[in-house]
């Protein structure tokens, strides 16, 4: 059955039965008979194939089994390798996804320490913005998102690990940094921001509205490191974590301007919601929270 299982997931995938027969090394002829076995044990039609069987079409039944084959698969997957390795080192393959923030100003730090730690646990990471890490996590492409920002989905699991702190960032030597601070200064400036789906982009547009800030306009970077030189370059001025501004402050690239408020946001682990998480996920997630404790 988990062989047949694997043949559909790879179909719906590939939309194709050629296509997933050359992918996962069956003929076929085998693919179609794979498919065929679970139409009949579930007594459903999962996929509707045109007359000239170039085209398919996935059912409403055949999407639902997807999501199930997923979840049979992982766990089956994760389970073997829990069970080879037990009693021995952590081994195995762990896929992270993490969103800009943590991934470049966090992440390396901590992944230092840890393949240190678990020298025999491959980890395959990727980095993009908050809510195309967790459509990763809900897909079963990654195995543990970590992100900032709100999570678009209630079909995962949530736990906050870090306060960040939030920042106003502006060229070094900028006029703002020579005058009393005022939510009116921050008027009618350009302001740099991330793209659509970032955490930081909705923590700086939630800052604007907030104060009832009125921007001249906006220009829009696809990462932090953008961000961050683009401010040095006197583009206009952002609304960051102090992950990046922090060095940046220190070698006189950038000021940041004390508001005298403090703007928290929090960081976050998410997992699939209701799958049990492979033993590499698990030490990965206390590591990192024994890490994050000493910053």
């Amino acid at each position: 059955m988990i062989d047949e299982l694997r043949t559909f997931i790879a179909v719906v995938e590939y939309n194709s039965f050629t296509k997933a027969a050359e992918n996962i090394n069956l003929s076929q002829a085998s693919v179609s008979l794979h498919i065929k076995h679970l139409e009949q044990y579930f007594n459903t039609i999962l996929v509707q194939r045109s007359v000239k069987q170039k085209n398919i079409y996935i059912t409403e039944s055949g999407h639902l089994l997807y999501e199930r084959s997923k979840q049979i698969t992982k766990l089956l997957d994760d389970t073997k390798n829990d069970l080879m390795y037990y009693e021995h080192m952590v081994k195995g393959r762990l896929r992270i996804g993490a969103s800009f923030t943590i991934g470049e100003y966090l992440l390396p730090d901590f992944l230092g320490k840890f393949t240190k730690t678990y020298p025999d646990l491959e980890l395959e990471i990727t980095i993009e913005n908050t809510q195309s890490i967790c459509e990763r996590v809900k897909n079963f492409q990654i195995d543990l998102g970590l992100v900032e920002g709100t999570v678009p989905s209630s079909s995962l699991t949530i736990e906050h690990f870090y306060k960040d702190i939030m920042k106003i960032a502006v060229p070094y030597n900028h006029s703002l940094t020579n005058k009393k601070f005022s939510m009116d200064n921050l008027q009618n400036q350009t302001w740099i921001t991330r793209e659509i789906g970032s955490g930081t982009r909705e923590y700086l547009m939630l800052f604007l509205s907030n104060n009832n800030i009125s921007p001249k306009n906006f220009i829009v970077f696809g990462s932090n490191y953008a961000v961050k030189e683009a401010v040095r370059n006197n583009l206009g001025i952002t609304f960051i974590s102090s992950l990046v501004t922090e060095a940046s402050a220190t070698s006189k690239e950038l000021s940041v301007i004390e508001t005298g408020q403090t703007y928290y946001r929090s960081f976050s682990y998410v997992l699939q919601k209701g799958i049990i998480p492979s033993r590499g996920t698990v030490v990965f997630i206390d590591m990192l929270k024994s890490y994050m404790k000493s910053k």
